[in-house]
């Protein structure tokens, strides 16, 4: 079986019921979720020993936040406990031209305050074939940017892949300390893994006759944005999604893999969105799963952009299919009939 270690932080997500705005709620649904836990669930609900490390607060929430996990049957063994509080995301989820919104609370959450002193890389991955992170994580301060620099290290010392998703958060830091922050980090990055704004955020590489605000997303100018990632940084592979936004309710959802001589493009969906929150996150864990399972480029874009397509007809953060649902519908079942 394939061990997967992820690492980041898992928050409290409190969501007004249906498309309730915030100043309109009299209460909050309550469920976790994050970027690196995210990717632990899919990887565990498709077999494999996947493994989530974070610190958290040592008392009740800190304990659901671990049950939220251990449910899915992911490995919360590494999670070191210490600091007050955990993380809160606040989630307006938009409808029609009205986009989702997202505020946070997690100022001086446990994992932001935790220090090098906190995890024994060398323990947390025995065993490991793959470590996972995203852009989210070294986002939340200079230490815990050192704690993911360890990580990498340490990974790349015992060959084992790694993946990184960049994730650039504005509400997180500058695109100057991205950039700087995740170029160090990149050096020791095999798989590295974008959304169409990111490599523009954080490295200033655009893609040609594109505005993700305006839903023109050229797919091919994306081969030159992978070329340059790869020339930059040396990444074994690129996988940039492409996400062309119709409202907050419709996208059309894809994805290309550069494998450094091929470019590799998914089929293309129409979603009708439940809930996009862990899009990118279900594409990781799908890219992760086909990488690690030896399947070609092709039937690996492919798998990653259903298992995505999928998760975004689920409510809450984490993508709770199975195998057999993602390769139905990457082999061509979309049509939505009752299985019975």
């Amino acid at each position: 079986m394939k061990r997967v270690v992820t690492f980041g932080e898992i928050m409290l997500r409190l969501a007004p019921e249906g498309y309730y705005r915030f100043v309109q709620a009299e209460s909050y649904g309550a469920t976790y979720g994050g970027g690196e836990a995210n990717v632990a669930v899919s990887l565990a609900n498709y077999g494999f020993d996947a493994a989530f490390v974070t610190k958290l607060p040592d008392h009740d929430i800190g304990q659901a936040a671990v049950n939220s996990l251990r449910r899915f049957g992911v490995d919360t063994t590494g999670i070191t406990r210490g600091g007050d509080r955990v993380g809160i995301y606040f989630l307006e989820k938009g409808a029609s031209q009205r986009p989702s919104k997202v505020i946070y609370d997690r100022a001086g959450s446990s994992i932001a305050t935790a220090t090098r002193a906190d995890f024994d890389w060398d323990k947390l991955l025995e065993g490991a074939d793959w470590f996972h992170f995203t852009g989210i994580t070294p986002a939340l301060g200079d230490e815990v940017a050192a704690i993911c620099l360890e990580a990498v290290k340490a990974a790349k010392a015992r060959g084992i892949t790694v993946s990184c998703d960049l994730n650039y958060r504005k509400k997180l830091w500058t695109r100057e300390k991205a950039g700087q922050v995740m170029g160090e980090l990149c050096q020791y990055v095999d798989v590295c893994i974008a959304n169409e704004e990111d490599a523009s955020d954080v490295f200033g590489i655009r893609a040609a006759n594109t505005d993700v605000t305006r839903g023109e997303v050229n797919h091919e100018g994306y081969k030159q944005v992978a070329e340059q990632l790869k020339a930059r940084f040396g990444f074994q592979k690129v996988a940039i999604t492409l996400r062309s936004s119709i409202s907050a309710n419709d996208n059309d959802w894809a994805a290309m893999l550069y494998d450094g001589n091929d470019f590799y493009f998914s089929k293309q969906y129409r979603m009708h969105i439940v809930d996009r929150v862990g899009g990118g996150d279900s594409f990781g864990g799908g890219l992760i799963y086909a990488s690690l399972s030896g399947f070609a480029p092709q039937e690996t874009i492919e798998f990653a952009v259903a298992a995505s397509c999928l998760k975004h007809s689920i409510e809450g953060d984490f993508n709770q299919v199975s195998v057999d649902e993602v390769t139905r519908l990457a082999g061509g079942d979309g049509s939505g009939r009752v299985q019975r």
